[in-house]
């Protein structure tokens, strides 16, 4: 059993011989666990302790028309989920938008951070190291970017609190979510901070990043990919293909997404953001626990001369179309279904997850507003 778990190596027999191990032990059976079509060694970067896979149901939602700076023309979106009506939502969102001449999208900022925590002697110790940093930008930079071939260091802001100094790095990362590179190169930048004015790194990560945590500082300023979407739906299509009107639509977004966000302070003005960037992160080999920063996003709508206009900001999209999951065969094979596999698509995905978000807060908002919701879950989703 124990070295059945040990994580020596990845090929077929030893993930064969931990996972009975495993059964030995627990008197669980895990025929379906072990059941899979790739290499191991494919995985080896990407899990320890391989006993097998979990297979996730994968559906595709569209055509959707998207008219993106990246993302041009109809696409069958593949999502991941076990939640019925997810997708027969999102959906009917795309045909209402497809019908409606497509999505505008675009990303208007791209920076992954990382924000190491340094201990100083005091507040004005803080202010000399973080004076040290801003006069010393293009040596650290040269010193981050020795760590990686793609990565740039953009900026460095400072925060301090006490003996507390946050220095939060922000990068441009190609084509990868970047966030291991980040944080190796933000690590090899700290080390020379520390040698260089006394302060001492106590994490690389001091939170103020801040990654797979609701943060304002990530709603206001961004992580990832900042992407914005909206459409301007027809009052034929509203009351057609979506059953409501475009008052109905606008009052409940605006009493659910606006009022009763800020009744409960939350970070998200939203119908369910994180449904739908949750579901294309697992099929496309993302980093499913970034759906909790793509949570923070904002919808709203608005009455314009009889039509129903809806949009969507995403602070947070944290996506990459290299590395990470993505190199894994299933999520390659649903990168490909929309032509974002490999260098040079990142921002393409980005946009895509910005247009089928708008297309699935268009559906709920419109099922809410008639009254459907519940009903529609009843069908599909018991």
């Amino acid at each position: 059993m124990t070295g059945g778990l040990k994580n020596r190596g990845r090929t077929k027999a030893d993930v064969d011989e931990r996972r009975s191990g495993l059964e030995e032990v627990t008197g669980a059976k895990l025929e379906h666990i072990g059941a899979y079509s790739f290499d191991p060694m494919l995985a080896q970067k990407n899990i320890e302790n391989m006993i097998g896979c979990v297979q996730v149901p994968v559906g595709f939602v569209g055509p959707l028309s998207i008219d993106g700076e990246f993302a041009k023309g109809e696409f069958l979106v593949p999502m991941a989920t076990t939640e019925g009506a997810l997708l027969a939502s999102v959906n009917r969102g795309c045909s209402a938008i497809t019908a409606s001449g497509g999505a505008q999208v675009i990303v208007v900022k791209d920076e992954m951070t990382r924000a190491p925590v340094f201990r100083t002697s005091g507040v004005k110790d803080c202010l000399r190291v973080a004076t040290w940093v801003h006069a010393n930008f293009n040596r650290i930079k040269a010193e981050a970017e020795k760590t990686t071939s793609h990565g740039k260091l953009l900026k460095i802001r400072a925060f301090a609190s006490g003996r507390n100094l946050y220095l939060r790095f922000s990068y441009d990362t190609g084509d990868a979510m970047g966030m291991n590179m980040a944080t190796i190169a933000t690590e090899a930048a700290s080390r020379l901070i520390e040698q260089e004015t006394g302060a001492v790194l106590v994490s690389v990560s001091g939170n103020m990043c801040t990654d797979k945590k609701p943060a304002a500082i990530n709603a206001i300023d961004g992580r990832g990919k900042i992407v914005l979407a909206d459409v301007r739906i027809p009052k034929e299509v509203v009351e057609e293909k979506l059953k409501t009107t475009v008052s109905k639509a606008v009052e409940t977004c605006y009493r659910k997404n606006s009022i009763g966000s800020a009744m409960a302070l939350s970070y998200g003005s939203n119908a369910h953001m994180a449904n739908i960037i949750s579901a294309i992160y697992i099929a496309t080999g993302q980093d499913p626990a970034q759906a909790v920063e793509g949570s923070m996003g904002m919808t709203t709508c608005e009455d314009i001369d009889g039509d129903l206009y809806i949009s969507v900001r995403l602070p947070c999209i944290e996506v990459g179309s290299i590395g990470g999951g993505t190199r894994l065969p299933c999520q390659a094979e649903a990168l490909s279904m929309i032509g974002c596999i490999g260098a040079g698509k990142a921002k393409k995905l980005a946009e895509i997850i910005g247009a089928v978000v708008l297309a699935g807060e268009l559906s709920t908002i419109a099922a809410q507003a008639s009254g459907e919701l519940g009903k529609a879950h009843s069908a599909l989703g018991r």
